[in-house]
């Protein structure tokens, strides 16, 4: 596991939490299909939405409930959001909520211009419409109205029904009540309440509206909780009820934080007082257990910040930005945690060799498997990947990019963790004969639009922009679902908002799949990532490399290029994928497709929305492609020898192109 970050005794709290919850619940969410947009034409309602989550995940640090928009070009594109944790959480609970479930909203309701996410008593929203349309936040949209119901399977006797539904409607009475004339502050308009049932058993309930919703609104939004809830309470002995305003949940257990004043709490039953030599005895205890983890605090605290002190000054030896890479603190390991994962870098654990170094196969305490790549003391190039990784794949989250778990910092040991991605890389399958026929057609076009989706989101989604300038076959993992995740950001060049192309005097990447642009002028942009993918996707047709003895050939575009234009494109096609007629379309226009990226001219070339929008519409009208960059195309730099002094003066040219199995 990674370093701690929070003190030893808000842990254990968080294990007590834990403890209590019967019930392991699963993300539920709503979103309805009459309010959608197209995530290609419409990608500045997208840009606005990441913007807005992103938003939403940086105030969840300081905040239980936020809420927060984003002014469009008009009002189709304008955006509206908020999240809301249980008042009662610990603000690092709700942070770990948010942080996840601006991810997975996406995901839930792809092209939903609103939807509701909830999970264990906190709930994220956002609409295209405004969810506070009074100025003075008098009225709150209450759609969509459909609630997320769960039950505590725990069932009560039939003897005891009565008894239980009346001490239960009172408590849902009296905490509506409260919560409503609560006041307006962020982390209030919460009540709780506990009665007395039986001996051994109390009733626990908590109600809670959004901030700033009046008294009416609140109580129309809790009874509408209590109708819901008064179908089952006959039977089940716990229950919750979330609306997109309001939640209320009763448990026979106690499952809330008790931070509200004594006089809130309610009990029935048993009077009397504890004994006085109890309650001081109990006081006492409480004192020492309570110095004893501050003292475990404050020794953690310390040891903690003499190694920042330590991990600083080899950040400050490479040159890295202290305010950059400090910010993804709590992505960082101890070695020691490494080291046991990876069984002390054991040979067994050691899955490939690379540029940057070893990579090793690792398990971490908590059972999940991870990629840990060793930065080679040796390699020069390392430690520019190293600081480029940290400060930038941190901030991106893909569903088909590789995701860095964090690094470890110590002394000399630089190190980073990544996800475990169990099948390997994409050219282990495409270029070996054997295992070529593992690769039908269903399987390579879920890659080619992995992939695409991947570069969509780097070019135009993330903010700030990204070109990888390293987009090849060894640098495609996948995982068990054979799933592509484009990684190595070691390379890549950060863009801003309004930058389209870039320069570097240091050309890095690999023979065959850079553009001529790039390779003789040192000039990239996102057409840069297009002629790789080019290549890319015609190496997946095919089955070839685009430079290999072994073929007839010697440049795979010239080849492809003359088979297209005499009309024998067919003849590139991989032998496994002939057979299926109804894909021979679908793999002709991937030719095409994979012509156009690869051609002299960028201005040519398509933009990878163009792809995307062009792979999901088979109507889509595609231009002649013209003639591609051939090896010749590179003759300014001379021969190949040339070439590996000037891509890499300080480092191999084989230490580059090597392929790592798995990652």
């Amino acid at each position: 596991m990674s370093s701690l970050n929070i003190p030893i005794y808000l842990v254990l709290f968080l294990i007590s939490q834990s403890i209590t919850t019967i019930l392991a619940l699963d993300d539920h969410y709503c979103c309805p299909n009459t309010t959608t947009y197209n995530n290609i034409t419409n990608t500045s309602y997208n840009s606005n939405l990441n913007l807005l989550l992103s938003n939403l995940s940086s105030a969840s640090r300081e905040h239980l409930f936020y809420n927060f928009s984003i002014d469009g070009t008009d009002n189709f594109e304008t955006i509206y959001g908020l999240f809301i944790c249980r008042g009662d959480m610990l603000s690092v609970n709700c942070q770990d909520f948010v942080t996840r479930a601006v991810k997975d909203i996406i995901l839930s309701c792809p092209g939903s211009k609103t939807a509701v996410l909830w999970w264990d008593d906190c709930m994220l929203r956002y609409s295209n419409q405004s969810i506070f349309p009074d100025p003075n936040y008098g009225s709150i949209i209450n759609n969509p109205s459909t609630p997320f119901v769960i039950y505590n399977t725990i069932t009560i006797t039939n003897n005891e029904q009565r008894r239980f539904k009346q001490i239960l409607g009172k408590i849902m009475d009296d905490v509506t009540t409260r919560a409503a004339s609560d006041d307006r502050s962020i982390d209030r308009k919460i009540a709780i309440r506990e009665a007395k049932f039986s001996v051994n058993t109390t009733i626990y309930a908590l109600a809670q509206c959004i901030p700033h919703m009046s008294s009416k609104d609140c109580i129309n939004c809790l009874e509408n909780t209590i109708k819901v809830l008064n179908k089952c309470r006959d039977v089940y002995r716990g229950a919750r009820v979330q609306f997109p305003n309001c939640f209320m949940r009763h448990e026979v257990y106690h499952f809330y934080n008790n931070t509200k004043p004594p006089a809130l709490s309610h009990n029935q039953g048993h009077d009397g007082n504890p004994k006085k030599e109890v309650l001081i005895i109990c006081a006492v205890v409480a004192i020492v257990i309570l110095l004893f983890l501050l003292s475990i605090g404050v020794f953690h605290l310390l040891l903690r910040r003499r190694r920042m002190k330590r991990n600083n000054k080899t950040l400050k030896e490479m040159n890295v930005d202290l305010s950059e890479i400090l910010t993804a603190e709590s992505l960082q390991y101890d070695f020691s945690t490494i080291e046991a994962a990876t069984n002390f870098f054991s040979m067994e654990n050691k899955i490939g060799v690379g540029g940057f170094g070893d990579v090793y196969k690792g398990e971490l305490g908590n059972g999940q498997e991870i990629a840990v790549k060793r930065l080679s003391r040796r390699s020069s190039q390392g430690v520019e990947e190293f600081k480029n990784e940290v400060v930038l794949v941190a901030k991106l989250q893909h569903r088909n990019l590789v995701r860095l778990l964090g690094f470890c910092l110590e002394g000399e040991e630089k190190i980073l963790i990544y996800e475990f991605v169990s099948n390997k890389s994409l050219d282990y399958f495409l270029f070996d004969t054997k295992k070529q026929a593992m690769l039908d057609w269903s399987v390579r076009d879920k890659i080619i639009r992995g992939i695409v989706r991947g570069l969509v989101y780097l070019h135009e989604d993330s903010r700030p922009r990204i070109i990888h300038r390293d987009l090849k076959a060894s640098n495609i993992l996948l995982d068990k679902d054979m799933n592509p995740k484009i990684s190595d950001f070691g390379m890549a060049r950060i863009f801003g908002v309004d930058q389209i192309e870039g320069s570097t005097n240091i050309i890095v990447g690999t023979y065959g799949y850079m553009s001529p642009e790039y390779a003789m002028h040192g000039q990239f942009s996102v057409k840069s990532d297009v002629f790789s993918f080019g290549v890319l996707l015609l190496e997946i047709i095919s089955g070839k490399r685009r430079n290999n003895k072994e073929d007839k050939f010697d440049d795979l575009l010239v080849h492809a290029w003359k088979l297209w234009k005499d009309g024998r494109a067919m003849e590139l096609v991989d032998p496994s994928l002939i057979g299926d007629s109804n894909s021979m379309s679908k793999i002709m226009r991937c030719i095409h497709i994979g012509l156009l990226c690869v051609q002299i001219d960028l201005d040519g070339r398509p933009t990878t929305t163009l792809i995307s929008h062009i792979l999901s519409i088979d109507s889509a009208i595609l231009s002649e492609p013209n003639q591609p960059a051939s090896f010749k195309d590179y003759s300014t730099l001379g021969n190949i020898d040339q070439l590996k002094s000037i891509f890499i003066p300080s480092s191999s040219f084989e230490e580059l192109i090597t392929e790592i199995y798995p990652r």
